[in-house]
């Protein structure tokens, strides 16, 4: 070999390495939605949401008013993705305004509707392995493990992030809740009084977001505020500097 091919074929194995690494980075980044906030990110393996997995987010014990801050956490999340959102349900009663003040527009959300629950699986699992979507929403009242573990399945073949608002029309559905599923993730989000202001005045809104299990990670409390125009939650500073909050309560910039 002359030197001159061996010159050319290091230069070209050396730009092979670096396009593998530029790829292989650009593959990580695609893997996972990352709240932004490395402490959070922390408890999450691969650093964020992953893609490919189904994602259960439910509200706590103070009825539609956690509800509606679990479906606009939910709301927030599928706002930072990119591409259209399906989002499936029985009852279309979402306030869709406040979906939009936190930056899920309607011109990007495709509703399928369901007379009842098992028309809702079935359409979140046949979206879920369309793929090319940002996200895919279900409201449901029960996940059982083996519906859970399909619809895991669907979401890993389209590398489609699934998102699960679980909603219950009675109290006592929520029991249901703490049944093992295949879901990556689990959250309880509940609502908190609002933000002190200096003035006069209703603060931002305030939430409890508690990472119940999370696969291969631990899970977490955090105090953060609502979703802005962009779907991210910000640092509650009025709990910041609380030595009884150190550790538990951060935000996304």
């Amino acid at each position: 070999m002359t030197p001159a091919v061996a010159t050319s074929n290091a230069v070209l194995d050396e730009l092979r390495e670096k396009i593998a690494n530029l790829e292989g980075a650009r593959s990580r980044q695609r893997s996972v939605l990352p709240f932004g906030v490395s402490e959070i990110d922390a408890q999450l393996p691969g650093g964020g949401l992953a893609y490919g997995a189904l994602h259960e987010v439910a509200g706590g014990g103070n009825g539609a008013i956690d509800g509606a801050a679990a479906a606009l956490f939910v709301g927030g999340i599928a706002a930072r993705t990119t591409g259209k959102v399906v989002w499936c349900l029985t009852r279309f009663d979402l306030f869709f305004p406040a979906f939009a003040q936190i930056g899920l527009h309607p011109d990007r959300v495709i509703f399928v509707e369901g007379d009842k629950e098992e028309t809702v699986l079935a359409s979140f699992e046949e979206a879920l392995r369309y793929g090319g979507l940002g996200a895919v929403v279900a409201e449901l009242v029960r996940l059982p493990m083996t519906a859970s573990r399909r619809l895991q399945l669907a979401a890993e073949k389209s590398r489609t992030l699934g998102l699960v608002v679980r909603r219950w029309r009675r109290q006592t559905e929520a029991s249901d809740f703490g049944m093992p599923t295949a879901a990556a993730t689990r959250w309880r989000i509940s609502a908190l009084p609002s933000e002190p202001l200096p003035v006069a005045g209703v603060g931002r809104a305030r939430w409890l977001a508690e990472l119940m299990r999370v696969r291969a990670g631990e899970g977490g409390e955090f105090i953060i505020g609502a979703c802005d125009g962009q779907g991210r939650i910000c640092l509650s500073s009025d709990t910041a500097d609380r030595p009884d909050q150190a550790g538990r309560s951060f935000a996304i910039r």
